[in-house]
């Protein structure tokens, strides 16, 4: 039988000792906002998902940015609403290729144009699928998805560790750029953890120039193996 094992030396290979062919292996892409992401994040990303062998992929949500069309100020000398959006859908292409096949949790930023139409008025019935507007047909978009007990979400309600302990169940999420980590939390008869992914975006593009005085971001990913194990994958700079 192949071993699926990562070749890690000495004490790192006993983190994986548990791990079978037949376990899921889920790589957690963090925060595109597409068109404004790292060139090198999707390189980052297939190779994470090559060396834990990962044979499912989660989108944490996020994927595209729409800032032109923000609730909140947007800049006067960026793209129109017509340009990003074609650039955002010919730089999603790129992931499309990567991970045909991938469950995206449905972000704040991804809801914007849908939360207008509402303040518009406009029924649901109007409004094009993410996936027919994306060009992503095989992508599955949804607010929540569940694997191994595992669950995972955008993560506008608070960060990964309470809302992990608020719902007792181990989470997985993003929405916060600047963290990426895992915690665990033990009681005698479980034990839960709260990761955040990080984020692929370029803080230095005009669409995070909110964000100039706090902190860098966190460039990352995640992996979660069986529901058991998590890592988290974070990127040379």
């Amino acid at each position: 039988m192949k071993d699926f094992r990562p070749r890690l030396k000495g004490n790192k290979l006993k983190a994986f000792e548990n791990i079978t062919k037949d376990e899921t292996r889920v790589l957690v892409i963090g925060d595109l906002h597409e068109p404004f992401c790292l060139d090198s994040y999707l390189k980052h990303c297939k190779e994470v998902y090559a060396k834990y062998n990962c044979n499912k992929v989660v989108f944490i949500g996020d994927v595209i940015d729409n800032h032109y069309s923000s609730y909140h100020e947007t800049d006067a000398d960026g793209l129109g609403g017509g340009a990003e959006l074609d650039i955002a859908i010919f730089r999603l292409q790129r992931w499309y290729k990567a991970f045909p096949k991938a469950d995206v949790m449905i972000g704040n930023h991804d809801r914007i144009i849908s939360r207008k139409a509402q303040t518009g008025g406009i029924p649901k019935r109007w409004i094009r699928s993410y996936s027919e507007v994306l060009g992503t047909p095989n992508w599955n978009f949804t607010e929540r998805t569940v694997i191994d007990d595992v669950q995972y979400i955008h993560g506008e309600a608070g960060t990964a560790r309470t809302k992990s302990k608020a719902d007792m169940m181990s989470t997985v999420q993003g929405h916060l750029h600047t963290q990426c980590y895992t915690e665990w939390t033990v009681g005698a008869n479980f034990r839960i953890f709260g990761m955040q992914v990080g984020c692929g975006i370029d803080h230095e593009k005009y669409a995070f120039a909110y964000a100039k005085a706090g902190k860098k971001p966190a460039i990352g990913c995640g992996v979660v193996i069986g529901g058991h194990t998590a890592i988290n994958e974070l990127m040379s700079l």
